[in-house]
């Protein structure tokens, strides 16, 4: 398969680029049953996630079926946090393109297409979290509601919410490229969800890009400071779900595993579950060399300290 990911092209203008984004998300364009689902089921005798990503291979105590079991539940995890996020990607977009309507409508195009796709996605990531769920044994636990996250993140400034945007969809692809794609023995049906949208995101960053350059242009350097907190925020918020889910995943898993673990293996697995967490949804991302090459060029050397001050307790916990 060809993972390759598309990358911006410096020689085309402005309204080229977003029209190029129109007409590839036109020849990629999906559908869930269509296309993906077709009725197909979850197989639970596979892992979902691979083990660079749920990082089960470092519980070398955990028995084959129990290791399996863990990988699932943050699988479901990994379905429900991509579910919650496209919530508010999702509205700040059609935010975006409201603001091109009168504009650049190849722009006000890719911006709908691109809204469109993360509405989408919600439908997905909610049929695979409820399909996951049926064959689980009760008592999972979903730490946060997506309007609650939406309304925060969306209170902030829009460079910052850009920002955020830009990091999620490339470690979308970092994820899918480096982990899933190559996982051997993982569920067939888990890889392609997220095969499909790797596909759109490998757009959208595209657009993310476009946007964020544009309202990082229309800030003073007084408001491009104070978007610069609100971005440490937004993580700091995000960190704030990822212990809480973290924590209730790994209390979920000692309920319902194979056997019943000593209290310091359980604190060994809610430490290599957060750590994971924190890798799948924040680490990974801020380390993704474009996104350290955008925010570096729309940072100044002092607010890039501030972000890495910040950073610093997730990164070396």
């Amino acid at each position: 398969m060809n993972v390759a990911v598309l990358s911006p092209i410096p020689e085309l203008g402005r309204t080229a680029r977003y029209a190029q984004i129109v007409r590839l998300s036109k020849k990629s364009e999906w559908q869930i049953d269509r296309d993906l689902l077709q009725d197909r089921q979850f197989d639970f005798s596979r892992k979902f996630l691979p083990d660079g990503l749920s990082r089960v291979d470092m519980l070398s105590f955990l028995p084959r079926q129990d290791a399996r079991l863990l990988s699932q539940i943050q699988g479901r995890t990994y379905a429900y946090i991509f579910g919650l996020v496209e919530r508010f990607i999702s509205a700040k977009m059609l935010d975006q393109g409201r603001a091109h309507a009168l504009d650049d409508q190849h722009a006000l195009e890719a911006l709908v297409r691109f809204t469109n796709d993360e509405i989408k996605h919600q439908e997905l990531f909610r049929r695979v979290e409820q399909a996951i769920g049926e064959q689980m044994t009760m008592g999972y636990r979903q730490m946060a509601n997506p309007n609650d996250v939406a309304r925060a993140v969306l209170a902030a400034s829009t460079w910052a919410v850009l920002a955020l945007t830009c990091h999620i969809e490339l470690f979308v692809q970092s994820h899918y490229v480096e982990s899933i794609v190559t996982g051997a023995n993982l569920c067939p049906l888990f890889k392609d969800v997220f095969m499909y949208h790797w596909k759109d995101e490998s757009q959208h960053v595209v657009l993310d890009e476009l946007e964020w350059k544009d309202e990082h242009a229309r800030l003073s350097p007084e408001q491009r400071d104070l978007a610069v907190d609100d971005l440490i925020a937004l993580v700091a918020a995000v960190d704030g779900i990822l212990q809480a889910q973290s924590a209730a995943d790994a209390d979920y898993f000692a309920r319902i595993a194979s056997r019943q673990y000593s209290d310091t293996e359980v604190a060994n697995i809610h430490s290599v579950v957060l750590g994971a967490y924190r890798w799948q949804y924040i680490i990974s991302g801020v380390r993704h060399p474009h996104f350290v090459r955008l925010l570096t060029s729309m940072t100044t050397p002092a607010q890039m300290q501030r972000i890495q001050t910040a950073l610093a307790p997730i990164i070396t916990a």
